[in-house]
């Protein structure tokens, strides 16, 4: 059965609505939001009003194709940490989000934009695979300091999405298979897929990883706090050279990886250069994530490794990784599925009872969450 679903995606300054009949889009607007008005505004949840006025005007055209709607899906924000997945957006999730109890961030206004517009047109609304899933292994957590754990914050709905896909065109489960998945966009995660857990993943958002065309990726700790201590950097100026002014951006003054390949067409050397060691630092620490998938108890090979996000676009960086890769499974390049197309996907596989409709509850409630 085809769904219609509306999904609601807010971003720093803009909000995507985008209104899907199965995989076909009926309606997709990007509605931006001037950083004027936003500054006016001291906390993010301050921002509802002006978004719902925003998305309610740029639906008043599209009514007539809300009437056969059957949910509504706003993008995950920040919430404690839970399993993938579909969950309804309920009283306790709400509450995280206004609070801002697990971090800030415009992507925190999905849930209510999405459960305003539901209880509108009674339908159920739902969060699918937000980027705080964490289905870690508990080996995965711990590291060399005991006040300093791991945690999962990663690109979840693209990567699972991407994950099914491919698994699909090589006649595999996904819930049965194991796969190695990379986001490859301005921050790049990547992620072991075990028989549908995201296992083990490189925390982008942390710093760990590899570099990427504006992020730093892992450093070397002593020499970073050397850095410190020549005053080169202070905290805040190395926070935003971590997270925004690092990688790619940082070598060769550009984070636009198109403007990379022209200048290694061009016989750039530094470019080169960069380009190559980014194809390998990103298969350097997906290799890193085989013992998560590959154990005494487990020994079925890999299945596939999975490429997605912007990045894998490039012929340039698909081909090195690719040559990097290929040695431990079928590489798998997955393009064009939108957050927005992922989003409607998992709310109509709850819709179908092909997963279950979870249950947020905090970072009080046992494990975080319940399912039927």
């Amino acid at each position: 059965m085809s769904h219609r679903v509306l999904t609601v995606n807010p971003g720093s300054t803009t909000t995507k609505v985008v209104l899907l009949d199965g995989d076909t889009a009926l309606l997709d607007r990007e509605l931006e939001h001037p950083r004027a008005e936003l500054r006016g505004l001291p906390t993010v949840w301050d921002q509802l009003p002006l978004r719902r006025r925003a998305v309610h005007s740029a639906l008043d055209a599209a009514r007539p194709l809300l009437a056969g709607l059957h949910a509504v899906v706003g993008r995950g924000g920040l919430l404690a940490p839970l399993p993938g997945g579909t969950y309804a957006i309920g009283a306790a999730m709400l509450a995280d989000l206004r609070a801002a109890r697990h971090g800030e961030h415009a992507c925190n206004l999905g849930a209510p934009l999405a459960r305003e517009l539901a209880d509108e047109l009674g339908v159920p609304a739902f969060v699918v695979d937000p980027v705080v899933t964490d289905e870690l292994l508990p080996e995965a957590r711990p590291t060399g300091l005991p006040q300093v754990s791991r945690r999962s914050t990663f690109h979840a709905l693209s990567q699972r999405g991407a994950a099914r896909e491919a698994a699909a065109r090589h006649g595999l489960d996904y819930a049965a298979a194991k796969l190695l998945v990379a986001h490859l966009g301005g921050g790049i995660s990547v992620g072991a897929h075990l028989r549908g857990r995201v296992v083990d993943v490189t925390n982008a958002l942390d710093g760990e990883g590899p570099f990427s065309p504006e992020r730093t990726g892992t450093l070397p700790v002593l020499e970073v706090l050397r850095l410190l201590e020549s005053g080169q950097f202070d905290i805040p100026g190395l926070r935003t050279a971590v997270l925004r002014r690092g990688g790619l951006f940082a070598h060769l003054g550009t984070n636009d990886f198109r403007e990379v390949q022209r200048r290694v067409a061009a016989d750039d050397e530094a470019a080169r250069a960069l380009a190559e060691a980014l194809a390998y630092n990103v298969a350097k620490h997906a290799a890193s994530l085989l013992p998560a998938l590959t154990t005494a108890d487990d020994p079925a090979p890999l299945d596939l490794v999975v490429l997605t996000g912007g990045l894998a676009r490039s012929p340039l960086l698909v081909a090195g990784l690719t040559r990097r890769l290929a040695p431990l499974a079928p590489v798998e390049v997955v393009l064009g599925l939108t957050e927005a197309l992922v989003m409607a996907r998992g709310a109509a596989a709850a819709l179908d009872g092909r997963c279950p409709v979870q249950d947020y509850h905090g970072a009080g409630g046992p494990g975080g969450v319940s399912g039927p």
